[in-house]
């Protein structure tokens, strides 16, 4: 909460996209994080790690995880959206590929 005053944009990554399958739900869950709309979720905002300045957070809505990061130029990068915890983890491990995914989003 205390970066958001400072966010100056907005990206969605094309795998965040995939893996939502439906253009309004993309819509519909990012404008619910930014607003901190808690009462779509069971977790809000929770910090998972810093990678090389990146900070990754997560969102759960049911069984779903919204992962995403505010990165050093102050944009919010929607990353992944991951129905399965042990797939979330493992996704949340490779360092270099949550990397690679904020260098080539938009």
């Amino acid at each position: 909460m205390a970066v958001r005053p400072s966010l100056k944009s907005v990206a969605v990554s094309k795998r965040f996209v995939k893996d939502l399958k439906d253009q309004k739900k993309v819509g519909s869950i990012i404008r619910n994080i930014l607003d901190c709309a808690r009462l779509e979720f069971h977790e809000l905002h929770k910090f998972e790690r810093n990678i090389d300045g990146n900070l990754i957070f997560r969102a759960r809505k049911e069984k779903l995880h919204i992962v995403y990061g505010i990165d050093k130029a102050m944009r919010i990068i929607f990353l992944r959206a991951i129905k399965n915890f042990t797939e979330y983890k493992k996704f949340l491990e490779d360092r270099k590929e949550i990397l690679r995914m904020i260098v080539r989003t938009q």
